[in-house]
């Protein structure tokens, strides 16, 4: 993707779809399937090292440890797609960064429930964490559900949503823990999953929405937060300590340049610009891919870690994404094969409650008592299948909920 002259002023967007991009469904879908086993199998006992995370100390990276920046680069290439969507609709960039804000918040808000669940004080709260996280987390699916389309229904949703409103404020208002043996709020340290993702989410729409007209500006950023990324690994450029994130959303680079990947590649594939062919789009696609798999081969030296989040795991794991999306978007969009994913449709289309599901199984039977699957399916190949069952019933939930029309939107 050269800078030349005639590129310049060529807009780095894609053209807002009339239907969803089937290929980023299911590959979302997919993303989401892993997530949920990786997820349950982490508490199974007994297996080869390489299907858990790898540990810090470790130089190394584990396919367990490629599921979250899978899932961060698919972000990235929804990006494009909806804002071309949005800003068809409405034109106003005030609304549009009013939407951003909005959901960026909201997976935050999402992120620290869950990340607070296992801190509270039952003394404290007067109620117990499960209690405190099913009521934060219904108060989310009552604000976030997609209303219905009948006009009739909209004082109900409203009132629903008043309602979820008011439940998230109040979970917040009331938790407590307990820390060097004094009583504190919420702890911001560290958003989990969710939060990542809505800190990763806003500091590239900084990035992407302000240089969105040239269409270079994508590559060049993710070039930029690379480079931020292998400099703050190698201690060249360091950073405060215990930075917030809402002061510094972009952390070290790592998280913010995946999806940034996910938005050239995003643009490669819909974007407007020269290469049109299909086999344009591969080549292009794959020259992306070889070029990020060299500089994360080039960057070892600085350490293989997804908790370390050092650049070789970063451009490794968008290199894999690239050629993974490049495939599906073979077998999906060009070959029109998709009913073999009817499995993930429904993840990949409802996926805020589809990731939900499993933390809102676990503080449940924790309310009830249910510890069934803990003592048998928690050790070996027991566990493995255990592990599958849970995610396909998972799966199966999440199928029967999105039939019903019950859908989480941020």
């Amino acid at each position: 993707m050269s800078a030349s002259p005639t590129l310049v002023a060529t807009p780095a967007t894609v053209t807002a779809p009339a239907g969803r991009i089937a290929s980023i469904d299911v590959f979302r879908g997919l993303t989401m399937m892993v997530m949920i086993f990786v997820n349950d199998l982490s508490g199974v006992r007994g297996l080869p090292w390489w299907t858990y995370h790898a540990h810090m100390q470790q130089d190394a990276m584990t396919y367990v440890d490629m599921v979250f920046p899978f899932f961060l680069f698919i972000v990235g290439m929804s990006m494009p797609i909806a804002i071309a969507g949005r800003l068809k609709r409405d034109p106003s960039y005030v609304a549009l960064w009013r939407h951003i804000l909005s959901r960026s918040i909201g997976l935050i808000v999402l992120g620290l429930i869950l990340a607070n669940a296992e801190k509270g004080d039952p003394v404290r709260m007067g109620l117990s964490t499960a209690t405190w996280a099913l009521i934060g987390l219904t108060g989310a699916i009552l604000f976030w559900l997609v209303p219905s389309r009948d006009t009739r229904h909209a004082r109900i949703f409203l009132g629903l949503r008043v309602v979820g409103f008011l439940m998230i404020v109040g979970v917040f208002a009331i938790f407590r823990r307990t820390t060097h043996g004094a009583s504190a709020w919420i702890d911001f340290s560290y958003p989990e999953i969710l939060g990542l993702i809505g800190f990763a989410y806003f500091s590239v729409a900084l990035l992407y929405v302000s240089t969105r007209r040239w269409l270079w500006a994508p590559l060049a950023w993710f070039v930029a937060l690379t480079a931020l990324c292998a400099l703050t690994t190698a201690h060249i450029i360091r950073l405060p300590r215990h930075l917030p994130m809402y002061v510094w959303p972009f952390g070290g680079g790592a998280s913010a340049s995946i999806v940034m990947a996910g938005v050239v590649t995003s643009i490669i594939f819909l974007g407007k610009h020269r290469w049109q062919r299909l086999g344009q789009k591969m080549w292009l696609a794959l020259g992306f891919a070889v070029a990020t798999l060299a500089a994360a081969w080039i960057l070892a030296p600085l350490g293989i870690s997804k908790i370390r989040a050092t650049p070789t795991w970063c451009l490794a794991s968008v290199g894999a994404s690239v050629l993974c999306f490049m495939l599906l978007y073979w077998i999906c969009d060009v070959s029109g094969k998709t009913r073999w994913a009817f499995f993930v449709k429904s993840a990949g289309e409802n996926t805020l409650l589809t990731y939900l599901l499993p933390d809102i199984y676990a503080y449940l039977t924790t309310f009830i008592g249910f510890t069934f699957l803990d003592r048998y399916f928690q050790t070996g190949a027991l566990g493995v299948i255990g592990s599958i069952l849970f995610t396909f019933a998972i799966l199966a939930v999440s199928a029967v909920l999105t039939r019903m029309r019950i859908r989480l939107q941020l």
